[in-house]
């Protein structure tokens, strides 16, 4: 097969990977405000793609990790090719789409990581793995992220519990708490966090898109992404979180913890503070990580609230096994392909396959923007009985004058 062929191949593929990356990952931005009720879902979705598609264009940083910090280039004597990229592409795809399916928020990016260690090991040797790289700016940040962030979420739920808590002076007894502003601040936080994913997420498939380049000797290597790389990952990313990740949307709005706007509102800033640093120093986070530890402090932060540990564990274990299954899948890719065109054809079409069959399996129980977060119904719902006790009470206080 050409090089130009399959280099173009693996630039489809990435694409692909990037769209599947925006719908997976629309949750860490928007299923608070959706589960509160402070933004509608399809309003939500929107402003969550127009913001990746920004925030793709303010960072390369983590787009340089990825192209050349986890797999050494070619300087170093690695010879890194498309084949490898097309396996590690496959590995983390088919795990997208598998946990997608299964409503799990797991880590788009460790599935990327994972599919191309274990395509490079099958395919060229354990020696073109950074493990230094992989250590400092994948493992460490994926261990003390989503703890840093979820201890930010606590602290900042019980500040915001704590500053607006309404008591009568006189009996000290408690009043009726107004914190519906905070519902309107979940707008800015929820907007926030998706401008942070795009100068995260869309980064690494633009970082896989050079690593490839690279490879076929198209660019030199330690260069950043071109221009059209850039654009057309951004557009990408922007697609996929259009149109919408409802599984994992109702997974993050409610079925972690009941969602309220101050916790929303907490969670969301924490989320969108560790993952701009993150994304200035050129770790390549899991915003996913993030954004359920978020949720979970928030939850904790709250009194009366509980965390469904049982959904919690299920998320943990879609996280333990990311690396490793994407990690499998793309060594098995890789194994097949160096057998040459055939190789690559039959991996490319049960890849397909294997997708369609997943889509067409999920239309069986279908989840969409009007039964994701059924939290959002009830939280409307709270507000019209609140609506309808303000009036009757000024009707009695007129009635009484």
């Amino acid at each position: 097969m050409e090089i130009t062929v399959m280099v173009a191949l693996v630039v489809s593929l990435a694409l692909f990977f990037d769209f599947t990356n925006g719908f997976h990952d629309t949750a860490n931005a928007m299923a608070t405000p959706i589960a509160t009720g402070a933004i509608k879902p399809r309003t939500a979705v929107a402003l969550a793609a127009v913001l990746n598609l920004v925030g793709a264009f303010l960072s390369t940083e983590v787009a340089k990790t990825v192209s050349g910090g986890i797999i050494k280039e070619g300087s170093d004597g690695v010879a890194i090719t498309p084949d490898i990229i097309f396996a590690g592409l496959m590995g983390a795809i088919l795990w997208n789409m598998i946990t997608w399916l299964k409503g799990l928020p797991s880590s788009s990016s460790h599935a990327l990581f994972g599919g191309l260690i274990g395509a490079a090991i099958a395919g060229i040797g354990i020696h073109s793995i950074n493990f230094e790289s992989i250590l400092q700016k994948v493992i460490l940040p994926a261990v003390f992220a989503p703890i840093i962030a979820g201890g930010a979420a606590y602290l900042c739920t019980r500040l915001a519990y704590a500053l607006t808590s309404r008591h009568d002076p006189e009996t000290g007894d408690k009043l009726t708490q107004k914190r519906g502003g905070f519902r309107t601040g979940q707008i800015f936080t929820s907007s926030l966090v998706a401008l942070a994913h795009g100068t995260n997420d869309a980064q690494k498939t633009m970082g896989i898109i050079t690593l490839v380049l690279i490879s076929a000797g198209a660019q030199p290597a330690g260069s950043g992404p071109q221009w059209w790389v850039i654009t057309a990952c951004a557009l990408a990313i922007a697609i996929g979180t259009y149109a919408g990740g409802w599984r994992i949307i109702r997974t993050m709005g409610s079925g972690l913890t009941e969602v309220k706007p101050a916790q929303g509102f907490s969670a969301e800033a924490s989320t969108a503070s560790a993952i701009l640093a993150s994304s200035h120093l050129g770790f390549a986070l899991s915003t996913t990580q993030v954004a359920s530890g978020s949720v979970i402090g928030s939850g904790m932060g709250r009194r009366g609230t509980t965390v469904r540990w049982g959904t919690a564990g299920r998320i943990a274990l879609g996280w333990l096994f990311t690396l490793p299954a994407a990690g499998i899948v793309g060594a098995l890719t890789a194994l097949l392909v160096q057998t040459g065109v055939v190789g690559v054809i039959i991996a490319a079409a049960a890849g397909t396959a294997a997708v369609a069959y997943m889509f067409v399996h999920s239309r069986k129980s279908q989840v969409g923007h009007h039964n994701a977060v059924e939290i959002e119904e009830m939280g409307q719902a709270v507000q019209f009985r609140k609506k309808k006790s303000a009036a009757k009470a000024i009707k009695n206080g007129d009635a009484q004058r």
